[in-house]
């Protein structure tokens, strides 16, 4: 029976780490798609709907966002918790997405790109207590979520600042984009938190904690890689 639990366990996380690695793959930037792009640019006027849409679209692919709400919950159960967090994400998200394309601010998107894949990195290496073990300090976890998701919110501010933007309806349709995003972000921590709660139930759990986030770490430097060869090659 033994044999057979740790053969299960071993399963899920190899499953879970080629997820990570393929998500790691395909998360080549904070893209959009080419048909949301081509609507993006067309439309003119206050939208909120089709917004609201492309917004939740927009995280429920976003494998990198949900790389690092994936590592922020990782050792989070409380709801009340999760809900901090999530709204200090939120926040940065939201407000350097407003900033960046109402003020037309931006910056390399490989760079921010680079910056979001290292973010994954450092939740990893917080969650595996490396700060405290390394420098003797743990950073405040929430004051660097906020901070990210600045980064975040930027990435794809920068993103959407390479669209020819009409300016009739914009202010409300980035505010209905930004709700989407945060519905899209319920969702998908709704599913990753009923994944997480069935694999807490298990012996495994803890026994691979450590090798889960040492998985989600390379994941986050494989972002950062393949960002930094774009802005040097591109």
């Amino acid at each position: 029976m033994r044999s057979v639990l740790a053969s299960a366990a071993r399963y899920r996380l190899a499953l879970f780490g080629v997820l990570l690695s393929c998500v790691a793959t395909a998360a080549l930037a904070h893209g959009v798609a080419e048909g949301d792009k081509g609507y993006i640019q067309e439309s003119s006027g206050v939208l909120f709907g089709p917004f609201v849409y492309l917004g939740a679209k927009h995280m429920v692919t976003g494998y990198d966002h949900l790389l690092f709400l994936a590592g922020v919950i990782f050792f989070l159960y409380r709801l009340k918790d999760i809900s901090i967090y999530v709204t200090m994400f939120a926040v940065g998200h939201s407000a350097t997405l407003l900033l960046g394309v109402l003020t037309g601010v931006s910056v390399n998107a490989y760079l921010i790109d680079a910056i979001i894949g290292l973010s994954v990195v450092y939740k990893a290496l917080d969650n595996l207590g490396a700060f405290q073990r390394w420098f003797g300090v743990q950073p405040n976890t929430k004051v660097a979520t906020l901070i990210f998701g600045l980064f975040h919110g930027f990435g794809l501010a920068t993103k959407l600042q390479d669209f020819e933007l009409s300016p009739d309806g914009l202010l409300a349709n980035l505010i209905a984009f930004n709700i989407g995003v945060e519905i899209g972000q319920l969702l998908a921590l709704g599913l990753i938190l009923i994944a997480m709660g069935f694999w807490r139930r298990t012996p495994s759990f803890w026994k691979h904690a450590y090798a889960a986030n040492v998985v989600l770490m390379a994941a986050g430097f494989t972002l950062t890689g393949y960002q930094l060869v774009g802005y040097f090659v591109a």
